[in-house]
């Protein structure tokens, strides 16, 4: 079997070219793909740090040195809950919320033209295949 038959080169091969377009985009504003990503998954009342990772399927030690680097260009700042001091909540600045404001414009820019250039119907297939795609994952996971 060739590689380009396999499903996994073409969801990889898509990713990369989704990864690049959005890592190009990100340099023209002194940021990158991963950052834009973390700071779209901050909310406006601030997240909780251990919930960062795992919503973006990252590892905690790439988390950590985005969070510090965010922390160094004044985007983000860190919240010690006031009840349980072991919660730490990751909070936007002014200039972090400006940065995610872009983020979510390109994401979301994106978005739309895929929604307008594919048929609604064809995007329900993939969402669906997606969906049984990562079952799947889980299954074979599991298996070996």
């Amino acid at each position: 079997m060739e590689k380009s038959e396999t499903v996994d080169y073409h969801i990889k091969a898509t990713w990369h070219s989704i990864f690049k377009m959005y890592n190009q985009i990100a340099l023209k504003y002194d940021t990158s793909q991963a950052t834009g990503f973390v700071l779209l998954s901050i909310a406006k009342e601030g997240t909780p740090s251990t919930t960062i990772a795992p919503l973006l399927g990252m590892e905690a030690t790439s988390l950590s040195r985005i969070l510090k680097n965010l922390e160094d260009k004044e985007l983000i700042y860190r919240k010690t809950d006031t009840l349980d001091k072991r919660k730490v909540l990751i909070l936007l600045t002014e200039k972090g919320t400006e940065k995610r404001k872009i983020a979510k414009k390109v994401v979301s820019g994106f978005n739309k033209l895929i929604v307008d250039e594919i048929p609604h119907e064809k995007l329900a297939v993939f969402f669906e295949v997606m969906e049984s795609i990562n079952k799947i994952v889980e299954k074979y996971k599991k298996e070996n």
